[in-house]
């Protein structure tokens, strides 16, 4: 069965210009629990002056607490990150990102791609020693903002370096919503190849050319355990220049609701939570579905035109 990952509390407001408060990354977070979430990647332990958006990282994981029966995701980029994720004892779920791109990996951490990939070994290390599971997204696999087309066999090179890495997934991510559904087919039949069934897969898609629920569809189709998103389908990466919002959750939801083929999550209450996030920024979200309202009871399907 596929799985949400909700997103919104860490990829989603990273890049907001508008100072969220700790409170209202909490209720967010919370309405997001009582509408039947159990995945959340919660923040990231990046240094404040990178995202200062996310400077709170260890005041929210305290406000938080444990969750039994919800599994908390922290982002780090180093071991300077995941020891401040684990010293929380609330984050139980270590992601890591590495970009398929040199002049990305540049740009976002300072590093090569093959510097980061010897960090991140080095973080999963320390993950696993204390007993926390640990995951890895990789960034721009699709297309890069500096190089350009990202060419399949790089997703694929990461695939064969972390594949015996005890990963509790692997992920692609179209971090500039670059991606059409055939691309998405590739890319990751291609990762499945070489990992098989013994690692999951995760897919994370950005709606900027609006194809993100398309290939959010194509991912699961083709067997992806988990979708990412993002409540509102707010999002974007501070170094990425144009990538706009994740898709969103609720988009995704009434997809899969319209399909038969629902999650175990309230769609009305995700929209509660959306009309938090539309206060909390006072501007208009990009989702259709949020502003357009759930579809009218015994509508017909189909159309009269």
């Amino acid at each position: 069965m596929t799985t949400l990952m909700e997103v919104s509390p860490r990829d989603g407001l990273q890049n907001e210009a508008k100072p969220i408060s700790t409170p209202q990354k909490l209720a967010l977070i919370e309405k997001a629990l009582a509408a039947g979430v159990r995945r959340i990647e919660v923040t990231s332990f990046v240094h404040p002056k990178k995202v200062p958006q996310l400077a709170d990282a260890e005041a929210l994981c305290a406000a938080l607490g444990p969750r039994p029966g919800v599994s908390l995701t922290g982002l780090v980029m180093n071991l300077r990150g995941v020891e401040r994720a684990l010293a929380t004892e609330v984050i139980d779920d270590i992601g890591m990102v590495i970009p398929a791109s040199d002049a990305f990996a540049q740009r976002n951490q300072g590093m090569s791609v093959a510097a980061a990939c010897d960090e991140a070994l080095r973080v999963f290390e320390r993950a696993a020693q204390a007993g926390r599971s640990y995951q890895l997204t990789i960034a721009v696999a699709f297309g890069c903002p500096f190089a350009g087309t990202t060419p399949l066999e790089h997703c694929v090179a990461l695939a064969e370096r972390f594949a015996d890495a005890g990963l509790r997934e692997f992920a692609l991510a179209d971090t500039i919503g670059v991606a059409a559904p055939r691309e998405v087919t590739a890319a990751f039949s291609a990762v499945r190849g070489v990992l098989g069934s013994a690692t999951p897969l995760r897919a994370h898609f950005h709606n900027t050319r609006g194809l993100g629920i398309a290939n959010a569809l194509t991912a699961r189709d083709l067997g992806v355990e988990t979708l990412d998103a993002s409540i509102g389908g707010i999002g974007g990466c501070p170094f990425a220049p144009g990538a706009t919002g994740n898709i969103a959750t609720e988009e995704l939801l009434y997809a899969l609701e319209r399909m038969g083929e629902g999650l175990p999550v309230s769609l009305a209450a995700i929209l509660e939570a959306a009309e938090l996030v539309e206060a909390a920024l006072e501007r208009p979200l990009p989702s259709l579905v949020y502003r357009a309202g759930l579809a009218p009871e015994g509508e017909v399907t189909g159309s009269a035109s």
